[in-house]
């Protein structure tokens, strides 16, 4: 039979590089789940001594800890409370020959992560409850680092990202804040225009004042002039009472103006003079008004070309041009999406009051390996549907859209197009794991749920093709149950 070779990601996941800690005064049972574990890829700590066991409460490289509840000198229960006093996020399993009940809920009251009985029904018991609690440890201490990240960011408001082009931005906002000079934010639809717009007027001298924000491709020709400039009684139909403008509302303050591109030529006359000479005239009046006023100016469109096209005067453009802020699409910084899904998440999750620990790795790597065509905005509406439709208290892959899961990087030409902005291994890994997740998939759906089957077809031994399941979250109820007595399977390597 020919072989397929599923590879394993370049970069292993955080629950194989987990420390676990078995405590077992039968040492017959202490190397039998000690070499469980090490052929697991688990650095394994083994002591047949609770009292010693003790000592690696406060041991800061334990992820995992295994306890067995009858121990002399030492209860396992005493062992457990220990270690959750001294560090309480360490996940702890118990293990016992007398299992009952009480014993049970007690561990679990107690903070026990799970509860095993002795004999272990398979080898399979020990590996996957350990799996699990080394991946719940493994999320909460990214959801930890996301959430410090998040505090560190405070100084730009909203403003969230790591990556190099965000960091470029955030010099640039630290550096014009302080002055008056004209600004132009340009970038994609959704790429968070507005929010550098109130970074720059919140920490400037003129944070005190009003901020006045407009969407000039909201309103008509008509109304746009009356809106910004202001209009004086009877100027024309409906003008029942002089009315103030937006940059009188704003004097001292700044006016950001979005989708400046899509102004009318003869606003684009009225705001120059804005500009030039400090001062604006109501709609029907005859004086000016004095105004001391920043702009702030925002466009999806590409105003240099407009420019040239005759669609956006050139001096206005240059009066507008003082200092340019582009924005990157969400596409072209992946490493910020992490962070921004966590900051989303917390947003939403407060508002709902749901209290949600974090997202998990799948779905999280479909978050970053999406197109997000609509940049954070789309991100921003992706976590709101995730949080309301969640139940299980972590962010899976179903509680993603459809059509996200669908339109992910990776696959073909345009995909890997749009993976060339990325340093080689990372842009290798995301290409790589899209290809095993969807590979993985198709072959479960072929095999009708039926794990063997499908591991047989791969070539790879089946324990290991459960473990690729899980490491990819693909399958679940979808996996036949009858399954787990099916043993019929070859040995196989999986390739490094």
């Amino acid at each position: 039979m020919s072989t397929v070779t599923v590879a394993q990601p370049e970069v292993q996941p955080a629950a194989k590089k987990a420390r676990v800690l078995v405590v077992d005064d039968d040492r017959i049972v202490l190397r039998a789940a000690s070499e469980i574990l090490s052929r697991e890829g688990y650095s394994v700590v083994a002591m047949d001594d609770a009292v010693e066991g003790l000592s690696a409460a406060k041991d800061p490289t334990i992820d995992v800890a295994v306890l067995d509840i009858k121990m002399p000198n030492l209860s396992g229960m005493d062992l457990l409370k220990a270690f959750k006093q001294s560090r309480p996020e360490i996940e702890v399993i118990m293990m016992t020959a007398f299992a009952t009940v009480e014993t049970a809920v007690e561990a679990v009251k107690a903070g026990a992560y799970d509860y095993l009985t002795k004999p272990f029904e398979s080898i399979d018991v020990l590996s996957l409850a350990v799996a699990r609690a080394a991946e719940k440890k493994s999320l909460r201490d990214r959801t930890r680092v996301l959430e410090e990240a998040l505090n560190a960011r405070n100084q730009f408001e909203d403003l969230v990202g790591q990556s190099q082009q965000m960091r470029s931005v955030f010099k640039l906002v630290e550096t014009v804040s302080y002055s008056s000079a004209t600004v132009l934010i340009q970038g994609e639809s959704g790429t968070g225009k507005e929010l550098v717009a109130r970074a720059i007027h919140f920490r400037s001298p003129r944070k005190d004042k009003p901020f006045v924000a407009v969407n000039c491709s909201a309103l008509t020709d008509t109304l746009l002039e009356s809106e910004l400039f202001g209009h004086v009684k009877g100027s024309f139909t409906g003008a029942t009472a002089n009315k103030k403008g937006l940059f009188e509302a704003a004097d001292g303050g700044t006016i950001f103006l979005d989708e400046i591109g899509d102004i009318p030529p003869a606003t684009q006359v009225r705001l120059l003079r804005v500009l030039q000479e400090g001062e604006v005239k109501r709609v029907g009046a005859n004086d000016s008004i004095k105004v001391d006023v920043r702009v702030i100016a925002a466009t999806h469109v590409d105003l240099a070309r407009a420019r040239e096209q005759g669609r956006f005067r050139e001096d206005l453009f240059y009066r507008l041009n003082v200092i340019t802020v582009q924005l990157p699409p969400l596409r072209d910084r992946p490493e910020d999406i992490p962070l921004l899904a966590s900051h989303f998440l917390s947003i939403f999750s407060t508002k709902m009051q749901k209290k949600l620990s974090g997202i998990a790795p799948a779905a999280m790597e479909c978050l970053t390996t999406a197109r997000w065509v609509g940049n954070v905005r789309e991100l921003e509406n992706v976590m709101e549907r995730a949080v309301v439709l969640n139940a299980s208290g972590t962010v899976e892959i179903d509680d993603l859209p459809v059509e996200l899961r669908n339109n992910q990087k990776g696959g073909g030409e345009v995909e890997i197009h749009s993976l060339a902005h990325l340093p080689y291994a990372q842009a290798k890994k995301l290409a790589m794991r899209a290809f095993e997740r969807r590979y993985l998939s198709a072959l479960l759906e072929k095999s009708a749920g039926n794990v063997s089957s499908a591991a047989r077809a791969a070539g790879v031994d089946r324990s290991n093709f459960r473990r690729l399941l899980k490491q990819y979250e693909v399958g679940g109820r979808s996996i036949r149950k009858e399954d787990d007595f099916d043993d019929d399977d070859g040995p196989n390597e999986l390739s490094a």
